[in-house]
């Protein structure tokens, strides 16, 4: 049974954070294993809209990125992912504070994946939750490998 390399997550955390849109948006990979993430997102006024309230593309951005980190984690090494379906459900606003998202892999496939996460205020309040249906590609290559620890080991 192949684990994921301990040494891997915490290479490729501080790979991810730095990426371009996680950036932008000031969110960050603060945990990953296998079929789970936990990403979080210190609200900001660039997140806010109009209406004060946190704008729904944050959530899905969030959300989307949860989802993909709980099954990229289970993934072979060397594949790419990308997703083709995104679901999300707002359930309640949020005006500040930390929202934090904690992505699940449902199914695995040989070309589609399942996965779903939660986003949560830093009181437990649930705030949104959504499903991204995701294809996985073999000629889809991550710039982040080869630079890093292998992402797998045996395990006992």
């Amino acid at each position: 049974m192949r684990k994921l390399n301990p040494q891997y997550v915490e290479a490729v955390k501080p790979v991810v954070n730095r990426s371009p849109f996680f950036v932008l948006l000031g969110m960050s990979l603060r945990d990953v294993g296998l079929g789970y993430s936990i990403l979080e997102i210190d609200v900001q006024k660039k997140h806010i809209q109009p209406f004060g309230a946190v704008h729904g593309g944050v959530f899905a951005s969030i959300i989307d990125a949860a989802a993909f980190w709980a099954v990229y984690s289970e993934v072979d090494e060397n594949v790419g992912m990308t997703t083709v379906d995104l679901k999300v459900n707002y359930l309640a606003p949020a005006r500040g504070g930390k929202l934090i998202a904690r992505g699940r892999r449902i199914k695995l496939g040989k070309r589609l994946a399942l996965g779903e996460a939660e986003v949560i205020s830093q009181e437990d309040t649930l705030l949104a939750h959504g499903t991204s249906t995701m294809i996985i590609l073999p000629s889809l290559k991550a710039s982040l490998e080869g630079s890093l620890p292998p992402k797998f080991i045996e395990g006992e």
